[in-house]
C-alpha cells in the first residue's frame, strides 16, 4: 500500500507527509513511565496512542524499532534539579530496595499494558542500565563547551547553547521571557543561570541511588536519559519521538539541546505529542493526587467510579478522541464508550455470519478509502470510528435483507474490519464478554423456546410480551426462516 501517512510534527507546528530516514526501517522512541506507583488513565493514553502508530506503521510494511524506556533513576520530585528521587523516596517509605520498587511497578505496568492489548516495544531500556553511556554523552557535551562543573554537579549551559542553537524551538518559548520569568531558587546558586539544567548530580549522603563518575559519586539528570537511550538504539538521527504534551517543556526541549550540543544537529525528525487526560478539567497525575489507576478502572474500586470498565472499553474511550485533543474523564463518557465498543463487536460478529448474494448494492470501496484517509490524516481515530459505524449500518442492513453484498465485496468488508478493528486499532473480544454472551445465548434460547410454543398455540400476547421484554432489556430479536437471530441494541 502506498504510504500517504501525514503526522503533525510539533517541531514545525504542521502536518507533514511521513518519510522515514532509511525506508523500510523506522525508528520510534517514546518516553515511558517513571515506575514508582501504579499506572493510571493518564499513562494509558501515550501507551495506546503510540501503540496505534506502531501497529499502523507495521501494517504499512515498515520494519519498526520501537523503543519505550523505563525511568528508574534521576527523576526527582516536582521534576526539578533538587530534592529526592521519586523512586528513592518511595523505597524509603516502603522500606524496600529502590530496585524492588522498580521491579514491582514495572511488572504491574506490563500487566496493565497487556490488559489494554498494547504490543510490547522492540526494546525497553532502563535508565539505570545505561549509566556509562550517559557519562560518555556528558563528556561530549562538556568537550563541546556546552556544560560546566559546579560542586560535583554538571549543568547544561543554556545561555551559551542558545548563541549557536535555539533553545525553546519545540515549545515555542522565547528564551528572553524564560530568563526574566525564572527566579533564582534556594539551592540553585551553583548554576550560572536558573534555566541551566542538571546532566549529573552529586549525591548527598542520604541519596540511595548513586554511581561513581569522573565528577564524583552521583546520578544522571532526568532529561539526559532519554537522549542517551534513544540515540544508542536508533542512531544520532532517527524518525519519531513521542510522548505526552506535559513532557514538551522542559523534558523534550532539553533533549533537543543535549543532542545538538553533543552531535551538532537535532536527533529527531518528527516530534509527536498526545494531549492530556483531564478530570474536571485538571490534568490527571500522581503529583496532583487526582488520578484513577488502571486497576481501579478495571475493578470499579474508586469513589469517583460508578462501575467497573473493561480494558477494551478504556482503549475504545481513548481512541474515540483524537490523540492531540484533551480527553476529559467522566463516567458518562466511559459508559458511552462501552456501548460503542459492544455495538462495534456485535457488528463484527454479525459480519462473520453474513451470506453473500449474487447481486451487490453496497459501495465497500468508498468505505475502505474513507477509513484509510482518516488514518492517514494524523491518525484521526474519531473520524475513522465514525466511518466504521457507517459500515455497521451497512452490515445491519445486509443482515436485515435491505441490502445485498456479493462474495468479492463481503470478503473486502471482512478484511477491512479485521485489519482496522483488530490489527490497527488493537481492539479485541474480551474473554469475559465471550463467557457472558454464551450465558446470554442460553437465557435467550430458553425464552425463545417458550415463545415458540406460544406461537404454535397462537398465544400472540405471550409471544409479543417475550419479544418486548427482551427489547426493553436491549436485546433485539429478528425472526428468520431458520428460526431467529438476536443482537444487542
Amino acid at each position: 500500500m502506498e504510504n500517504k501517512l501525514t503526522i503533525y510534527n510539533t517541531l514545525d507546528r504542521k502536518k507533514e507527509l511521513f518519510e522515514p530516514l532509511n525506508p523500510p526501517f523506522v525508528g520510534l522512541y517514546v518516553c515511558g513511565p517513571t515506575v514508582y506507583g501504579d499506572a493510571h488513565l493518564g499513562h494509558a493514553r501515550p501507551a495506546i496512542t503510540f501503540d496505534l502508530l506502531f501497529r499502523y506503521l507495521k501494517y504499512l510494511g515498515y520494519k519498526v524499532r520501537y523503543i519505550r524506556n523505563i525511568t528508574d533513576v534521576g527523576h526527582l520530585v516536582n521534576d526539578a534539579d533538587e530534592g529526592e528521587d521519586k523512586i528513592g523516596k518511595k523505597a524509603k517509605l516502603e522500606q524496600l530496595e529502590p530496585m524492588e520498587i522498580v521491579q514491582l511497578y514495572t511488572n504491574r505496568y506490563h500487566k496493565n499494558m497487556e490488559d489494554l492489548n498494547t504490543l510490547p516495544p522492540s526494546i525497553e531500556p532502563h535508565a539505570s542500565g545505561h549509566i556509562i553511556e550517559q557519562q560518555e554523552l556528558i563528556k561530549k557535551i562538556i568537550d563541546n563547551g556546552f556544560a560546566y562543573e559546579s560542586n560535583g554537579n554538571i549543568y547544561f549551559d543554556v545561555e551559551h547553547y542558545n548563541r549557536k542553537f535555539h533553545y525553546g524551538k519545540l515549545s515555542g518559548r522565547k528564551i528572553e521571557e524564560l530568563f526574566s520569568n525564572t527566579r533564582q531558587l534556594d539551592g540553585q546558586g551553583e548554576k550560572r543561570n536558573p534555566l541551566d539544567f542538571a546532566l549529573w548530580k552529586k549525591a548527598s549522603p542520604e541519596h540511595i541511588m548513586r554511581w561513581p563518575s569522573p565528577w564524583g559519586t552521583g546520578f544522571p539528570g532526568w532529561h539526559l536519559e532519554c537522549s542517551c537511550m534513544s540515540q544508542k538504539y536508533l542512531g544520532e538521527t532517527f524518525d519519531i519521538h513521542g510522548g505526552g504534551l506535559d513532557l514538551q517543556f522542559p523534558h523534550h526541549e532539553c533533549e533537543i539541546a543535549q543532542s545538538a550540543a553533543a552531535y551538532g544537529h537535532d536527533a529527531v525528525r518528527y516530534w509527536m505529542h498526545n494531549n492530556m487526560v483531564t478530570i474536571n478539567g485538571q490534568k490527571m497525575g500522581k503529583s496532583l493526587g487526582n488520578f484513577i489507576t488502571l486497576d481501579q478502572l478495571f475493578s470499579g474500586e474508586n469513589d469517583v467510579l460508578e462501575q467497573a470498565y473493561s480494558p477494551m472499553t478504556v482503549r475504545f474511550f481513548i481512541l474515540q478522541a483524537h490523540y492531540r485533543s484533551p480527553l476529559d474523564f467522566s463516567n458518562e463518557a466511559l459508559k458511552a464508550a462501552q456501548k460503542g465498543y459492544e455495538r462495534l463487536m456485535s457488528a463484527v460478529n454479525q459480519l462473520n455470519k453474513l451470506k453473500p448474494s449474487i447481486e451487490n448494492t453496497v459501495d465497500v470501496d468508498s468505505l475502505i478509502n474513507e477509513c484509510f484517509e482518516a488514518l492517514n490524516d494524523d491518525l484521526n481515530t474519531p473520524i475513522l470510528i465514525s466511518h466504521l459505524f457507517d459500515g455497521v449500518r451497512i452490515i445491519n442492513s445486509i443482515s436485515a435483507g435491505h441490502e445485498k453484498i456479493n462474495t468479492e465485496n463481503l470478503d473486502k468488508l471482512k478484511k477491512l474490519y479485521q485489519d482496522i478493528v483488530f490489527d490497527i486499532l488493537g481492539l479485541k473480544s474480551e474473554e469475559d464478554s465471550g463467557a457472558s454472551n454464551q450465558a446470554l445465548d442460553k437465557v435467550i434460547e430458553a425464552m425463545m423456546n417458550v415463545r415458540k410454543v406460544a406461537r404454535q398455540n397462537k398465544d400472540w400476547a405471550t409471544s409479543d410480551q417475550i419479544r418486548d421484554e427482551l427489547k426493553n432489556a436491549g436485546i433485539l430479536i429478528k425472526d428468520t426462516k431458520d428460526g431467529y437471530e438476536w443482537s444487542l441494541e
